[in-house]
């Protein structure tokens, strides 16, 4: 596998009341170098954004990768990502990446009493798996080993605890969206 050719997405920030489409970004690495930046839209709270990101790494050229990288499950509030349909649809591994594990309870609460589909979106959050610590970092997967997400999360990181494609789509999104890319950690 070549892991170290990834993609990586994040959201755009956007406004707790604003609703219809959220941009996101992908930013396409070969170990710590930039080669490439995709754009799309994920609905605030839908349902696309498997689909949208599975358009989005067959449109770069998903030949060319060898890791799709996440910043947390769901873009743009709780627009869950299917990994393991991702993963399917593109022939790629899927790597879900957070800085602290989160407070599932929270989520689940979250989801069965607020958001519309949350029972559909609950169960795509327990298919991808318990969130385990990997390195730094705490990780969800799909169509790799742990060996081969500590593998890649080492070859793919330069500063700090999250791998550039990941740290450099939130750079991206934050700059687009705001005008200028946020000092919030990633």
């Amino acid at each position: 596998m070549r892991l170290h050719h990834a993609i990586g997405f994040d959201d755009a920030p956007f406004a707790r009341e604003r609703r219809g489409n959220v941009a996101v970004f992908g930013a396409v690495y070969t170990g710590p170098v930039l080669h490439g930046v995709v754009s799309g839209q994920v609905r605030r709270d839908g349902a696309n954004s498997t689909r949208e990101l599975a358009r989005l790494v067959q449109g770069y050229g998903g030949d060319h990768l060898g890791l799709i990288l996440l910043q947390g499950i769901a873009l743009a509030g709780f627009n869950v990502v299917d990994i393991h349909t991702l993963h399917a649809q593109t022939g790629l591994p899927v790597l879900v990446v957070a800085r602290r594990q989160p407070d599932l309870a929270r989520i689940r609460r979250a989801l069965l009493e607020q958001v519309l589909g949350g029972q559909r979106k609950w169960r795509l959050v327990q298919q991808a798996g318990e969130m385990e610590p990997c390195g730094e970092v705490w990780v969800q997967r799909a169509g790799l080993s742990l060996a081969e997400a500590r593998a890649a999360l080492a070859a793919l990181t330069v500063t700090g605890h999250v791998p550039e494609p990941l740290r450099a789509a939130h750079l991206i999104a934050g700059g687009t969206a705001l005008g200028r890319s946020s000092r919030q950690r990633v």
